[in-house]
């Protein structure tokens, strides 16, 4: 199943997860509500709870014939305020309309005995009380008999300390039942785990997010950082290099893609600048040809006249002689013309070659141009052969141009041997319509430097000369190959 395209738009991605974590968010909130909400509701259903018993045990107390202290019939019950539930029933107090505590919750303001027999009581106005709820005329009344007394509560909070007062009217005047609740707080006595465990679910969103948050950052960051990487290297020239991130289907994937785009057109131009300038090389090249040509042409046609000359004229009356001058003349004027053409190849260049295709056997070709390097091979002490292993390669092919080919091949595999012993070995095989030709030597190779300037026309590393014109001029070893069809 395919995904729509616009969720693969990063801002699309990080709203959604922005909009996931709001929804998250706020479920937890309401759900800490609820809780909260539900631990209030308990709270006070408690504090009602207690404050319902607490009053009717000092009913009891009031009514009951045999007199006993609210702390006495505390002990008796099977769940005492003080002991069993501390901290909602703080004190109960039965308070006449005098203000004289009759009864109380707490020993320590319960009526005592003294020694010559007399009730000591205390008044309602030496107990430090919590401010009382506001119930009308009863609070009135009450907080008159107290000193000090703060200001009633009107609107109680759950949990909050509190007193109630509930008036009573008996046979033996108006009574007031003080019912004082302590506030609703964590026992201290709790582990670090309970006071951190409401916070749990919001410190697991805001880790939720941070994760979310980073592991975008990640994934957003890294091709960018494959992006500059990639900056550097094309600006240390190196054209090749294609950022990964392309196969992204968000904006970094269109960033990187874009890029790679630009690589490849950077590159594409840097090859044509390398062929402007080459062409402009070859411009300057064919003037500078042009003018050398008409200067070397000028003797070459006067020893063409000259040889013409001594053939005619000045020939020899002995047969032999005569066929001897013929022969030599004939083929210094053959090497002329192939001067000429040879200038003629370099004054053209600049412009595409015109080639005279026609069949031709290129074993003959080849053995042509080892006979005109039989003679520097000698003087050199190299061994010079040719391996045909009986095949016979007919091609398509300018005769002159492969024989000029050959020919430098050759004599670069001839120079690049330093000392006399070296062998050269030209193979020729031919199969399924190919021929091959291998031109071996055992010569001291081109260096790495090198390589990259083999096929750079009239590029030389020789002391002199300018280098072939239509093969590397750089003195070759190891084996250099040709197929023709």
């Amino acid at each position: 199943m395919r995904l729509p395209r616009l969720f693969y738009s990063f801002r699309t991605r990080l709203l959604l997860l922005m909009a996931l974590l709001l929804v998250a968010t706020l479920g937890v909130q309401y759900y800490l509500s609820r809780r909260e909400e539900k631990l209030r509701s308990t709270r006070i259903a408690e504090q009602e709870q207690a404050l319902a018993a607490s009053i009717e045990l000092a009913l009891d107390s009031i009514t009951t014939p045999t007199k006993e202290y609210l702390w006495q019939m505390d002990e008796k019950r099977p769940s005492s305020f003080l002991k069993d539930q501390q901290g909602r029933v703080q004190n109960i107090l039965v308070v006449n309309e005098q203000g004289r505590i009759d009864d109380s919750l707490l020993r320590q303001w319960a009526p005592t005995t003294l020694d010559d027999g007399t009730a000591k009581y205390f008044n309602i106005s030496e107990v430090p009380l919590p401010r009382l709820v506001e119930s009308g005329q009863t609070t009135a009344d009450i907080r008159q008999l107290q000193l000090n007394a703060p200001p009633p509560v009107q609107q109680p909070l759950a949990g909050e300390p509190r007193a109630f007062p509930v008036p009573i009217r008996t046979d033996k005047g108006l009574n007031y039942i003080i019912v004082v609740l302590a506030a609703a707080r964590t026992k201290a006595t709790g582990s670090w785990w309970d006071q951190l465990r409401p916070y749990m679910p919001t410190l697991a969103v805001l880790l939720l997010a941070a994760f979310a948050s980073g592991f975008l950052v990640w994934q957003f960051t890294r091709p960018l950082r494959e992006l500059s990487r990639a900056t550097r290297r094309v600006a240390a020239g190196d054209f090749s290099f294609r950022v990964p991130a392309a196969d992204r289907r968000d904006e970094i994937g269109q960033l990187a893609s874009t890029f790679n785009e630009m690589v490849a057109q950077l590159g594409r131009m840097r090859e044509l600048e390398s062929q402007v300038k080459q062409a402009e090389q070859s411009a300057v090249v064919g003037r500078l040809a042009s003018a050398i040509a008409h200067e070397i042409r000028n003797p070459l046609n006067y020893i063409n006249l000259t040889l013409d000359h001594l053939r005619t004229s000045l020939a020899p009356s002995e047969p032999k002689k005569r066929a001897l001058v013929e022969q030599l003349t004939l083929q210094l004027k053959a090497e002329v013309a192939r001067i000429n053409t040879r200038i003629t190849e370099f004054l053209k260049y600049s412009r595409p070659a015109n080639l005279n295709l026609q069949p031709l056997d290129l074993g003959e070709t080849l053995r042509d141009a080892l006979r005109m390097v039989e003679v520097q091979a000698a003087d050199a002490g190299v061994e010079v052969r040719l391996d045909a292993n009986g095949a016979r390669a007919r091609v398509v092919g300018d005769r002159e141009s492969l024989r000029s080919l050959f020919t430098n091949l050759i004599i670069n595999g001839m120079q690049a041997m330093d000392a006399p012993g070296g062998r050269l070995t030209v193979e020729l095989s031919a199969d399924d319509g190919h021929a091959r030709v291998s031109v071996t030597d055992t010569g001291r190779g081109i260096s790495p430097e090198h390589l990259d300037k083999i096929f750079e026309p009239y590029f030389s590393t020789k002391a002199t000369g300018t280098g072939p014109a239509l093969t590397s001029s750089t003195a070759t070893s190891g084996t250099c190959s040709t197929t023709c069809r």
